[in-house]
């Protein structure tokens, strides 16, 4: 019986694209994206394809894993939801203002602080911007420049980070491929396996700290902070249209201190990091032979019990010890009282709706598209893996093309989720079938997929960074309060650069499947046009209007 159904196969995620482009809703997009694959699988009766998706849908959320994970993603939202109100989320931009004296100083602390607030990053947009924006007004930093900071460490650093609504949804794309669990590692260590390799993350990050240290802004950046420096304006409401709605800051009004907000965030990565070697002691006791925790413990060591967790399950454990202590607390140091702690939950719950929606409808599509036709899918990844193993297709050449598609789509539909829940259903059995095939040892194995999986991240990183119809792109702009196409337009020459160093350092990465050759070009190009760009596209171009 055949795998797939050809070129219909395509049809689902084309569609899905498409439609995230055209309406930039990706919850109607991805709800189509399915519909369509059930149609195909129907036969086009409509009848047995709205029972299919419903049966979808159903056999995704009772998968145990995907549950715990949406269960995670709302208690992150519940603990943001405290953060927020108690105002500890600004006390800590309200205690730097007090101490820093430099614009560097200035900038590297945003910079900071945005790394620190790696668990959510809407959180971070709205957060940092609110509270930092005080701060590098007095330091004459233009709000361009605050809303890149913003923008670079929200995606960037929440996909690197192993404690972090990102991370857990990029897991469950792979996780019950067949060609991952050929591999022999969990999902935890293969996307630790992966972060070397997500070369477009780690520069965008690093990018911010060159900037801060050597002030060499190039292009319309460097146009608007010489209006800045010079007092001509911290924006440009003239060129680029009115500030958008501003977040206002708490910290003012706020008891809290700086260790209100940091004594949770540590909290939660030590509790986190003690589930994750507990979690596979505990589900190690099986009431007969290995009764209690203590002989558990002897049947593995910390390393194979911290590498072989289920980690839905750990992080879960992790985000409900973190909010119930949270709660305690804040109710015990008078920041919230039983009313303000039930509204904040509500609002924290109501800010993750939307990635719980998108989360449930991208396992679908994942679902329909890497399920084969005689499974009730429509074959996908069978279909493009035949087409590329069949045609000869290098090995090295994957993880480029996939950069660069994921690149594309995510800039065009301003959607990083979206992309990941496509791309990567589709790449990891492509890299998969090719490695085979070549008989590469398993190591290369594993570190082609963990390249394959990582450029897919980045370049869907790279969409949700920059493109002017991205959530957190619009969200940096609110936090920063500058206008939304200032915003845009001064941080796309930086994202675009970046991603061009990743480009080569991809294929590098592709011909030796190690990332350190990756890293090395990806950097000495990143080196090269750090100082070379200024030259070029420097604030000397500009004319400064008084």
């Amino acid at each position: 019986m055949e795998l797939h159904y050809g070129l219909l196969s395509i049809l689902p995620p084309l569609l899905t694209i498409i439609l995230a482009i055209a309406t930039k809703d990706v919850i109607v997009s991805l709800f189509v994206g399915i519909l369509s694959g059930t149609l195909i699988a129907a036969g086009g009766n409509p009848f047995y394809a709205l029972t299919r998706l419903s049966d979808v849908l159903a056999d995704n959320l009772a998968d145990g894993w995907n549950m715990r994970i949406l269960l995670f993603t709302i208690l992150l939202g519940l603990l943001v939801g405290m953060l927020a109100k108690t105002g500890a989320a600004y006390s800590l931009g309200s205690w730097a203002s007090k101490r820093i004296k430099t614009k560097t100083g200035a900038l590297l602390f945003t910079w900071f602080f945005g790394i620190l607030i790696f668990f959510d990053d809407y959180f971070n947009s709205l957060t940092i911007g609110t509270c930092m924006r005080p701060l590098c007004d007095a330091k004459k930093i233009s709000r361009a420049k605050l809303s890149y900071i913003l923008d670079s460490t929200a995606a960037p650093v929440a996909i690197m980070a192993p404690v972090s609504t990102w991370v857990v949804y990029v897991m469950g794309t792979y996780k019950d491929m067949p060609e991952f669990t050929s591999l022999g590692m969990n999902e935890l260590s293969f996307f630790v396996r992966s972060i070397p390799f997500n070369l477009y993350a780690i520069f965008a990050v690093l990018m911010v700290m060159f900037i801060a240290v050597t002030h060499k802004d190039f292009g319309p950046m460097a146009r608007s902070e010489a209006r800045a420096e010079k007092g001509i304006g911290l924006f440009d409401e003239k060129r680029y249209g009115a500030v958008v709605s501003q977040v206002e800051s708490k910290a003012e009004t706020s008891k809290a201190k700086v260790f209100d907000f940091l004594i949770p965030i540590f909290f939660l990565i030590a509790i986190a990091l003690f589930f994750f070697p507990m979690t596979s002691w505990m589900l190690a006791i099986d009431g007969e032979t290995v009764t209690t925790l203590g002989q558990a413990m002897k049947t593995m060591t910390f390393g194979e019990a911290f590498n072989g967790t289920d980690s839905s399950m750990a992080l879960t454990y992790a985000a409900i010890f973190t909010n119930v202590f949270a709660y305690i607390y804040f109710i015990l140091r008078k920041l919230l009282n039983v009313r303000a702690a039930g509204e904040a939950l509500l609002d924290g719950f109501r800010a993750m709706v939307p990635a719980v929606m998108i989360l449930a409808l991208a396992w679908s599509l994942g679902s329909i598209i890497k399920t084969s036709r005689a499974d009730g899918g429509i074959g996908l990844a069978e279909y493009v893996s035949e087409i590329v193993v069949s045609g000869n297709f290098p090995m090295w050449l994957v993880p480029l093309v996939v950069y660069l598609f994921s690149c594309l789509i995510s800039f065009a539909s301003g959607t990083s989720w979206g992309t990941m829940g496509i791309m990567i259903p589709i790449a990891v059995p492509v890299i998969g079938s090719l490695a085979k095939a070549t008989g590469i040892p398993l190591n290369e194995t594993i570190n082609a997929t963990a390249l394959t999986v990582a450029a897919v991240m980045g370049g869907s990183v790279f969409g949700d960074h920059c493109s002017p119809i991205s959530d957190t792109t619009v969200l940096s702009s609110t936090g920063a309060a500058v206008p939304h196409l200032e915003h845009v337009s001064t941080q796309l020459p930086y994202a675009v650069f970046v991603a061009v160093c990743v480009l080569a350092g991809t294929l590098v990465a592709g011909l030796t499947w190690s990332a350190i050759p990756g890293l090395l070009v990806t950097a000495a190009l990143f080196v090269a046009g750090i100082f070379l760009l200024p030259k070029w596209f420097g604030a000397q171009r500009y004319k400064l209007e008084e």
